[in-house]
């Protein structure tokens, strides 16, 4: 298990980071580059309602159904909590 740290201390070299150009910087698949939505969600939601709380369950869904939310990528689970909230508006 590795030591935790409680050093108040940053150890990244800053004097090395203001001297490196936008090339030296090295994509990675461990590190790659941000998109637009990526950045949009790092910004600080200053005035912003606050995100209601999210509950956690167990629910069954049709593995054709689950699978074609998986397909679309990452964020599905957001993707069918939007369909529901949707179907629940609609039929208000």
């Amino acid at each position: 298990m590795k030591k935790k740290s409680y050093s108040q201390a940053s150890k990244t070299n800053f004097r090395r980071l203001r001297q490196m150009k936008a090339a030296d910087v090295k994509v990675t698949p461990e590190h790659p580059e941000l998109d637009v939505k990526e950045i949009a969600r790092a910004i600080v939601r200053k005035g912003l309602k606050p995100v209601p709380p999210k509950a956690s369950v167990s629910l069954r869904i049709d593995v054709d159904v689950l699978d074609w939310f998986k397909s679309r990528g990452n964020g599905y689970q957001t993707r069918i909590n939007a369909v529901l909230r949707a179907f629940k508006e609609a039929t208000l």
